[in-house]
This record gives C-alpha cells, sequence and structure tokens, in this order.
C-alpha cells in the first residue's frame, strides 16, 4: 500500500483543487437556485375532520367519492408566475390516491376560463398518492394569476375514495360530478354543490423578494359565516383587497374555522391544537389577527356540547390566550388581539341554539374584551366589537350589520370590519 503522504506531489494538488473548482461551479448554480426559490400562500383553507354522527348536523359532503370530479373555487389575495397546490389527507386512516389535479383561472359558476388549465404534477407524475395524516404539494407550473384572482382546482377520484378530510364552511362553491373525468372541461354537470371543500388546504405562488404573510386566526365570524357566497365578502377578503389596493407584498391567509374553539375540540382542532399547522408553519407569516372565544363562551348549554362537558371559565379561556400569545412570539411574530363582537338574542329563534346567549354569557364577553383591551399580551388591539355594535344598545349588533342570527355579521359587518383596521399595525403606509 502507497502512503499518502507520497502521493501530494504539485500534479496531485493540482488535480485536487481542479476537482474542488469544479464542484464549486457545479454547486453554485444549485444553490443559487434554492436560495431565490420562495413560496408564500396566497390562499389558505383550515382542514378539519369530518364529525361523527353524535353532531347535530350531517356534513354537506358525502362521506366517500368514486369515479368523481371535484371542482373547487378560491380567490386569492397575492398574484404570481407560478403556482402550487396542497391537498391533505390529514385525518384520513387510509392512502387516498388522486388520478389527475388540474388547475385553471375561475370563469362564471363551475367553469373553468379558456385557455387557462393547467396540469399539475407530483415528483413529475399526474397522479398522487396521500398518505394518511399527510399533505401533498404539487410540482411548480408557470401561471399567470393576478391578485385577486379566482381559480379553479379540479382533481379526479377514480377509486373509492373517503372524504375525511375538509373544510365545513368554504363560502366558495365546490362542484362534484356523477361520474367521469372532467378535470379539463370547461364545465361538466354537477351531481352535487356544496359549500364545503374536499382535501383542498393550501394555493402557493412564487414570492417576490419582501413578500410577506399575515394569518388570520379565527371561528366562524373571520370564516365568513353570514357572508354571500361566492363573492369575496369576508373580512379578511376585504383586508386582502385594500392591502393590494395599498400596493402592499401581503397575503392574507384565512385560517378560520367556524364553530373553532380556543380550549376544546368538535367543529374542528381547538386553537392551541392547531396552532402550529395553521399559523406558525406559514412561510413568511409574520402577523397573526387573533379573533376567538365566542364559542367558547356561548356553546355551553346548547346541543353543540358532549353531554356533561363543563362551560369554561374566564379565567381558563384568558389562559388559552395567553399561550397563543407566547407561542406566537416565541417564533418572532406579531399579534394582534381581536375584541368578541355583540352577541344579544343569538340564535333566539332557532330552538338547536338556543341558550347560546345568557346574561351570565354577556359578562363573560365583556370580561375577556376587557382583557383584550388592557391586558398588554397583544402587540396591539383590534376592536371589531366597537366597529359592529349598536351605540344605542352595546350588546347587540347593528341592524344594518346583521346577517339575521344576531352574531355573524352581513357582507356590509364584514366590510366595515376590515376597514376599521388601521394598517399601520400590519406594518402598512
Amino acid at each position: 500500500m502507497h502512503d499518502l503522504k507520497n502521493r501530494t506531489g504539485p500534479n496531485v494538488r493540482t488535480g485536487a483543487l481542479l476537482i474542488t473548482l469544479l464542484a464549486a461551479l457545479v454547486w453554485l448554480p444549485l444553490a443559487a437556485t434554492a436560495e431565490e426559490e420562495s413560496w408564500v400562500a396566497t390562499w389558505t383553507s383550515s382542514p378539519q375532520p369530518v364529525w361523527d354522527a353524535t353532531f347535530f348536523a350531517a356534513p354537506a359532503i358525502p362521506s366517500a367519492l368514486r369515479n368523481q370530479t371535484v371542482r373547487q373555487l378560491a380567490k386569492v389575495s397575492l398574484g404570481g408566475k407560478r403556482v402550487r397546490v396542497v391537498l391533505s389527507n390529514e385525518y384520513g386512516k387510509t392512502p387516498i390516491f388522486l388520478g389527475a389535479v388540474h388547475v385553471a383561472m375561475a370563469g362564471e359558476g363551475g367553469t373553468i376560463a379558456a385557455g387557462t388549465d393547467k396540469s399539475l404534477t407530483f415528483g413529475g407524475k399526474p397522479s398522487v398518492t396521500i398518505p394518511p395524516g399527510s399533505p401533498v404539494v404539487s410540482d411548480p407550473v408557470s401561471f399567470d394569476l393576478p391578485a385577486l384572482g379566482r381559480v379553479a382546482v379540479t382533481f379526479f377520484a377514480p377509486d373509492v375514495t373517503p372524504a375525511t378530510t375538509w373544510h365545513n364552511l368554504g363560502k366558495d362553491s365546490t362542484y362534484i360530478s356523477g361520474d367521469g373525468n372532467f378535470v379539463a372541461e370547461p364545465s361538466f354537470q354537477a351531481a352535487q354543490t356544496t359549500g364545503s371543500r374536499i382535501y383542498l388546504t393550501k394555493i402557493l405562488v412564487d414570492a417576490a423578494p419582501g413578500t410577506r404573510a399575515l394569518v388570520a386566526f379565527g371561528d366562524s365570524i373571520t370564516d365568513g359565516d353570514g357572508s354571500t357566497a361566492d363573492a369575496g365578502h369576508r373580512w379578511p377578503d376585504v383586508l386582502a383587497a385594500r392591502l393590494n389596493k395599498a400596493g402592499a407584498k401581503v397575503a392574507v391567509l384565512n385560517q378560520g374555522i367556524s364553530g373553532c374553539r380556543v380550549l376544546r375540540d368538535r367543529m374542528g382542532d381547538n386553537a392551541l391544537a392547531r396552532l402550529d399547522r395553521d399559523v406558525l408553519s406559514q412561510d413568511h407569516a409574520d402577523t397573526v389577527i387573533f379573533m376567538m372565544g365566542i364559542n367558547d363562551v356561548g356553546w355551553p348549554g346548547t346541543i353543540l356540547v358532549p353531554k356533561g362537558e363543563a362551560a369554561p371559565t374566564t379565567e381558563e379561556i384568558i389562559q388559552g390566550y395567553q399561550q397563543v400569545a407566547a407561542r406566537v412570539h416565541a417564533h418572532g411574530m406579531k399579534i394582534l388581539g381581536a375584541t368578541l363582537t355583540p352577541f344579544d338574542d343569538a340564535f333566539h329563534n332557532w330552538m338547536p341554539l338556543f341558550g347560546f346567549n345568557s346574561p351570565e354569557k354577556e359578562l363573560q364577553r365583556e370580561a375577556l374584551n376587557k382583557w383584550i383591551r388592557t391586558s398588554g399580551a397583544f402587540d396591539g388591539v383590534i376592536d371589531f366589537d366597537v366597529v359592529v355594535r349598536d351605540p344605542a344598545n352595546p350588546k347587540h349588533i347593528k341592524a344594518e350589520f346583521d346577517s339575521g342570527d344576531h352574531l355573524h355579521p352581513n357582507d356590509a359587518g364584514y366590510k366595515a370590519m376590515a376597514e376599521a383596521i388601521d394598517l399601520k399595525l400590519l406594518g402598512v403606509k
């Protein structure tokens, strides 16, 4: 065996130097590409588990798909020249197979705009198997996506495919076909139209330098209950339009779940359980608008809660708020607390939810709002309560902002909420 020391002459050293330089030349373009490529969510929808038969309302989606096409609409915040789509089987117990997934600009109803349809791939393949408990992200595809544009994501499920991961209150229509693969068709006959989402959780765009994201983290009032479907009139939608008009490169990610609570599961994971997934893991996100707690207050004593579930105290809800704020701050992010809007007489004419409001629950809401305003736990406060309450009866939402259930605002109420947000709190001048 030759001694290595005897092989370090000029020729050997020169050869080693050339190899090092060649490796650097090969590596540098790859490193530059990886560094330059940056993605940000322009639209999100928090996944939920399909609730069981003990819940009073049945899910608005089929329990499974088979040889069916599903087309879902979404209004984005930021635009871009390339997109990726994320689909989730988070609550599934078995793998799901999708034979094809397409993206296009949405037309009227369930149609797609001519000349915009693109087939998505996953690791270069047009089909994908999503393991249980997992999301998948598509490969990038060139796609001219305007800011505030409406996108259609269409997939084909050829086999029996359990629909176990969904989003209940989509506020955009989902079209489910009868038998057949219609992913590339401009339109198809829908066997079912629903306001819920299936598997679709995120749309990403290539981020321009300096792009940021803010996360609206809340319940049905963030989710847009009471707003007009397919119109983009939820308060985060209106805020996205304001930011776009101001020229800000800020994506608005709506992570509201109707019925979500700070401390308990039921219509979705509780706030503390889903905080990492829905907020802290969002690329480029630096700000959170947090509005939650009205369901922790209102649900006890109604058919919404499992039998025997104890009502949380004000102190317990506040402790939940503190945990959310602490974890957001630990990730170097800013959090703005939003006050809870009035709910006097909520659901008063609908017996299943009779008891959602009471004098004792109103006192709890007021105590939570006082803490949100004065505790200093948040980096700023957005006083949605003041924006939508009736000055003559502060426990009640203004008539012109009331969707009819005395809890959820209508389009005008959501517009007023979004317009009341000081953009300086969001780092926008």
